[in-house]
């Protein structure tokens, strides 16, 4: 690995997460770790919570620290993971790419939706997800003016890219 001038071994990963909203009325929103609430916020189908978010910034991990992805490790056919909070399979991968030497630098997350409004749930998501990955994390929400499955209503999408550094301790593997 290149580590010329003292730099760390640096990997970037991206993450994308789509779930369709969910059948069931009483099934909650939850993005970026947080119940969003307000008009159109139905809840998303899944094996887990269906946190797009959590998961999208999953796999940018996952794959940053060449660790697979969200359904190598936590298989949605698997009961364990039925009804899992996804802040939960979040921490897991962040250990996963801990313990092969990565530590995450930062991430950047963008959820696309067109209804809820997310403007008032940002806030709350950012904080959410720094806490769980332990490093600065940007969340934004915009929509896809109306084209495709999500501008036709049809549920929710989410993308997020990480930088990861190999630990000085001599991680990175």
């Amino acid at each position: 690995m290149n580590t010329a001038g003292g730099v760390p071994p640096l990997r970037i990963g991206q993450g994308v997460d789509f779930h369709r909203f969910s059948e069931d009325p009483d099934r909650p929103l939850v993005l970026g770790g947080v119940v969003v609430t307000g008009p159109g916020a139905r809840g998303l189908d899944g094996h887990s919570d269906a946190d797009a978010v959590a998961h999208a910034l999953a796999d940018a991990i996952l794959g940053a620290a060449r660790l697979g992805d969200i359904g190598t490790h936590f298989p949605p056919g698997d009961p364990t993971w039925a009804g899992a909070d996804s802040m939960d399979l979040l921490s897991r991968a962040a250990g996963l790419a801990a313990d092969a030497g990565w530590e995450l630098v930062n991430a950047d997350c963008t959820v696309m939706a067109e209804a809820p409004r997310l403007a008032p749930f940002v806030g709350p998501m950012t904080a959410r997800l720094e806490e769980v990955v332990g490093a600065p994390v940007s969340v934004k929400a915009t929509t896809t003016e109306g084209m495709g499955a999500v501008g036709r209503g049809e549920g929710i999408g989410a993308m997020a890219v990480v930088l990861l550094a190999a630990r000085r301790d001599g991680g990175g593997r």
